[in-house]
């Protein structure tokens, strides 16, 4: 391959050595210039790529960590731990965003990002008992638009079973665990003197990606409503379901 004055050409020498004896050779040339100026601005390309999500990913830290010390200054507990939430909900977004500036294309291998997150719920839930996480299965795989909506989905559902699922009988009544599919079907299961545990699957079937978060703590609250019942994360959880992810949410006990 020969660059020169711009252009770029490639060359193939073929021998031509009829009976073993060499007469000469026959030299291929193809004009390549036009295929690495495409190569170069796809290298490019991905760089830029890869620096937005970074520059973004920095952006939404920069966020939490205002959110962070705003939450500080607040007398009212109501408005800390709303501002608490939001810490969590950014730094999920924020997650997608770190691993796509480390990736080559608009895609993320999602396991990674559930394990911490799943990981981060059991260290910032107020709980007074130790919660363990598990996956099963796996995620694949998934584009960023479907990975950013997913990340804050499973976000939601995890601190929810770990809070509310393991709290005592009078600390709410909001949901404890969920299975969340594509279809997405969500589960809370009754107390039975095992480990605390969250257990989050998933399995895809077809063009579906099924997600489950299953909890063994104390079942849903009497009387819960499962389309109006549930908080602001409740709330959120039902419309990234059912808008960005063109899926579907159920709640009930195991």
């Amino acid at each position: 391959e020969i660059d020169a004055r711009g252009a770029t050409v490639l060359t193939r020498a073929l021998p031509l050595m009829p009976a073993g004896v060499p007469i000469g050779a026959l030299v291929l040339v193809r004009d390549i210039t036009e295929v690495r100026r495409r190569d170069r601005a796809l290298i490019t390309k991905d760089a830029t790529i890869r620096e937005i999500h970074h520059r973004v990913k920095n952006n939404l830290q920069t966020v939490a960590a205002l959110l962070r010390l705003q939450a500080r200054r607040v007398a009212m507990p109501e408005a800390r731990v709303a501002l608490e939430d939001s810490v969590r909900r950014v730094a999920s977004i924020a997650l997608v965003h770190e691993t796509l500036s480390m990736s080559s294309d608009e895609a993320v291998e999602f396991d990674t990002i559930v394990d911490r997150v799943a990981s981060a719920a059991t260290e910032v839930a107020a709980t007074e008992v130790r919660v363990g996480m598990r996956r099963t299965g796996s995620f694949g795989v998934l584009p960023a638009e479907i990975a950013t909506s997913l990340v804050m989905v499973l976000n939601e559902l995890l601190l929810n079973a770990v809070e509310h699922g393991f709290a005592s009988a009078d600390a709410g009544d909001d949901t404890d665990g969920a299975a969340l599919a594509a279809p997405v079907s969500v589960n809370a299961s009754t107390g039975d003197g095992d480990q605390p545990e969250v257990v989050v699957s998933a399995h895809r079937f077809r063009k579906q990606l099924h997600v489950t978060v299953t909890d063994n703590g104390r079942g849903l609250p009497a009387g819960f409503d499962a389309d109006s019942g549930g908080n602001l994360g409740l709330q959120i959880v039902r419309a990234l379901v059912t808008g960005e992810l063109r899926g579907s949410i159920e709640l009930r006990d195991a």
